[in-house]
């Protein structure tokens, strides 16, 4: 289920535009507006969840595709180390409430 006010639901959704990297029936991956690294994208469920305290027991396929999707990533970019990032929870610096991973990669991101 997809929240209409959701910016991320509305990429997932089309109705506002991002560079989409790649994607499956469950991910979206796309390029963060505001890049950390020479590489940033977004990973993203297309599912809504809010943050990963409102993962289910259910969601445990899921969690682990988003990982999964960051080792292809690694894997198209000739086996590129790279940093992932979740910010969980506004104390922990999250701006967008739906679950998404930060993937960076090209050089060591000490300031995130």
């Amino acid at each position: 289920m997809n929240d209409t006010n959701c910016i991320f639901c509305k990429i997932i959704a089309r109705s506002i535009p991002a560079t989409i990297i790649t994607e499956t029936d469950s991910i979206i991956v796309i390029k963060d507006i505001f890049p950390k690294a020479p590489v940033h994208y977004l990973i993203i469920p297309k599912k809504h969840v809010q943050d990963v305290q409102s993962l289910h027991e259910t969601d445990g396929t899921l969690a682990g595709e988003l990982v999964l999707m960051a080792k292809q990533l690694s894997s198209q970019l000739g086996s590129q180390a790279f940093r992932l990032v979740v910010n969980s929870g506004a104390d922990a610096g999250q701006k967008v409430f739906h679950l998404h991973f930060h993937f960076l990669a090209g050089k060591v991101v000490t300031d995130f």
